[in-house]
């Protein structure tokens, strides 16, 4: 696992599985991954897509703390695909990657060509997706590569949700992470694709404002929404991590839903 000035290899679960990212640009896989993976708890053989993979983090995850997962990553950023793939040809990943593949694909395409991409309709068990959560009126980064992985461009929660309504099987899983601000969005492009949807607001410590949500749902189900108890992040004083994030995060645990009927 060699390091050059433009990369580095990143060990997370500790050390179960590595991730080829860009130095000082770009996105790099984080909490955010680790905790979108953590929301499938299927150890069922499933088929796993992972739209905007970047390098791999969230799928990578997901094979490695689900020994029957076969994980698909869908990413459309030609420099990101190369850290994809340099992902999966390390030694140190050997174990996982029999069941982990790469589509090059946008993922807003419909119809024939999403099907020609190879996201066919009802192929998938779980989809998985961090989408871009930057507005026009947030600042902008000179970083291009961090740019294109992290700008809105049109109703991305609609387009992404379309083709996850499309590629999911009937009673299959949406798992999302995304901003608070982005909630109203995401229920509306849920619509009557996604139903039983279940939040869960992470906040750093308590006492401070929720920076994420954690977002499942159901394609074709009618189960009302629910709002879960909320995640804290850290202690009143301290930076490390509550055990709960800690396990989740590191691969020890799955995020169950509440309502875990299997359909």
């Amino acid at each position: 696992m060699n390091e050059t000035p433009y990369e580095t290899v990143d060990a997370f679960h500790r050390g179960r599985f590595y991730l080829v990212q860009p130095k000082g640009r770009g996105h790099r896989a984080g909490m955010d991954a680790m905790l979108l993976a953590s929301l499938i708890d299927d150890e069922r053989p499933v088929r796993v897509v992972d739209l905007g993979a970047g390098a791999g983090g969230a799928g990578l995850a997901v094979a490695s703390r689900l020994p029957q997962a076969h994980v698909t990553l869908v990413e459309r950023s030609s420099e990101m695909l190369t850290y994809a793939e340099k992902t999966l040809a390390l030694a140190e990943n050997a174990p996982l990657c029999s069941r982990v593949s790469l589509i090059a694909a946008d993922v807003t395409l419909t119809g024939k060509a999403r099907h020609a991409a190879g996201l066919l309709d009802n192929a998938f068990d779980h989809v998985i997706m961090n989408p871009p959560f930057n507005d026009g009126r947030d600042r902008p980064t000179p970083d291009s590569l961090k740019a294109e992985a992290h700008a809105m461009q049109g109703d991305v929660f609609e387009n992404w949700l379309r083709t996850a309504g499309a590629i999911v099987r009937p009673g299959g899983q949406l798992s999302l992470i995304a901003r608070p601000q982005s909630i109203a969005e995401i229920i509306a492009a849920c619509g009557k694709r996604f139903g039983g949807i279940e939040i869960t607001l992470i906040h750093p410590r308590e006492g401070e404002s929720a920076i994420r949500l954690l977002l499942t749902a159901i394609k074709g189900s009618k189960a009302r929404l629910a709002f879960r108890s909320p995640l804290f992040m850290h202690g009143a004083d301290s930076h490390a991590f509550l055990p709960q994030v800690d396990d989740l995060s590191n691969g020890r645990t799955g995020y169950a839903r509440i309502n875990n009927k299997v359909i």
